[in-house]
């Protein structure tokens, strides 16, 4: 549908992207939004949506712009709300501000709005025209589209490995392979996710916090998630400490261990029908996502060991991989990147399409997605 737009409109809509990135952090669980008012050759208005429960981008830009609102044309990187959420619909205050023209990136996939704010304008004699740079913006949102349309958040999983393709000694005297640079990398993407989610494998091996460590000033902090069926986290561990919920998924009813670990704070997600004898069950990974997804998390980053990620692979749940490679070799004997199936084809294997490639220090780190996904 671009063809339809000006080189000028995709001027405008770029600004909008850019500046609906700056709530990349802090809009969970709505989408990054942004918005861009122009009347005649000049910018009037800007605004971004930044926290959950405040004015969204276009009443931002709308304050902004004030009365050169009238007759103007918006830039917005999601097709306008017409219901009443956390705040009131956005398509009213367009209304209300007399703009002649509305251009959006991409409809909003939620099916209470999808659509109907931009029949709303039109039927108000604003001209609302949608498909301007939509894959830019879809990808901005990913975890709120897969959310809205799939019913699961989108699940990114961190993982660092050496050249051959191992990530530490089959010993485990090795903590990090990964540099400085690239582990403070990694921190920005945990602010950005909605849940940080990890196995009771991790937590009993390397005590993960689970936290951003990033001078941020966030008022949602991931939720932190942990796959326990058995309830072996320990009451002492790192992850149920610090600010923010911590979730545990558990098939396990054991009234003590249950309120020792209610009692340092978790929430306890029973998922049932599920055997919780020690070492008999993997909890079904399609609730986990359904539940949280049901919770508003949108974004869901996995820092995890090989079993765990190996599953989420192997069961198509991986949405995306954010690979750290350093230049280190480690040996055969060192520990795999992911467990997966004996392979007796090459066809059968799972199969990545590189998004994006970028140096981070000494590093190099890469984002894949399934070939099914791109």
């Amino acid at each position: 549908m671009d063809a339809e737009f000006t080189e000028r409109d995709r001027g405008h809509m770029r600004r909008a992207l850019e500046l609906a990135e700056r709530g990349a952090t802090t809009t969970h669980p709505n989408p990054r939004v942004g918005c861009v008012i122009v009347l005649g050759d000049a910018t009037v208005g800007e605004g971004w949506h930044e926290w959950a429960g405040e004015p969204h981008a276009e009443i931002v830009a709308l304050r902004a712009a004030g009365t050169a609102a009238r007759g103007a044309t918006v830039y917005v990187t999601l097709e306008p709300c017409s219901h009443h959420g956390r705040t009131p619909p956005c398509v009213e205050a367009l209304i209300g501000a007399g703009v002649a023209r509305v251009v959006y990136a991409v409809q909003d996939p939620n099916p209470r709005v999808s659509g109907q704010g931009a029949a709303a304008l039109r039927r108000a004699g604003i001209e609302a025209a949608g498909g301007l740079m939509g894959p830019e913006s879809a990808e901005l949102n990913g975890g709120f589209f897969s959310r809205m349309a799939r019913g699961r958040p989108w699940v990114r999983l961190k993982l660092a490995m050496s050249l051959d393709g191992r990530t530490g000694l089959a010993n485990g005297a090795s903590h990090w392979i990964s540099s400085e640079q690239a582990r403070a990398d990694v921190q920005h993407w945990r602010a950005r996710a909605s849940a940080i989610l990890t196995g009771i494998g991790t937590v009993l091996a390397d005590d993960p916090q689970l936290t951003v460590r990033l001078p941020l000033a966030r008022r949602r902090p991931p939720l932190r998630v942990i796959l326990d069926s058995t309830l072996r986290t320990p009451p002492a561990a790192r992850a149920l400490a610090g600010d923010g919920p911590v979730w545990i998924f558990t098939a396990s009813r054991d009234a003590g261990r249950r309120a020792a670990l209610e009692q340092r704070g978790a929430r306890l997600e029973l998922l049932e029908g599920v055997a919780a004898a020690p070492g008999a069950s993997r909890l079904p990974l399609p609730s986990v996502l359904s539940r949280l997804a049901a919770a508003e998390v949108n974004e869901v980053l996995v820092e995890a060991g090989a079993t765990l990620c190996g599953e989420l692979i192997r069961t198509q749940l991986a949405d995306e991989l954010l690979l750290y490679v350093a230049p280190v070799l480690l040996g055969p004997q060192a520990r795999a990147l992911a467990t997966l199936p004996e392979l007796t084809s090459l066809d059968a294997s799972p199969r990545f399409e590189l998004i994006d490639s970028t140096r981070i220090g000494p590093d190099l780190r890469l984002r894949l997605r399934p070939r099914s996904v791109v």
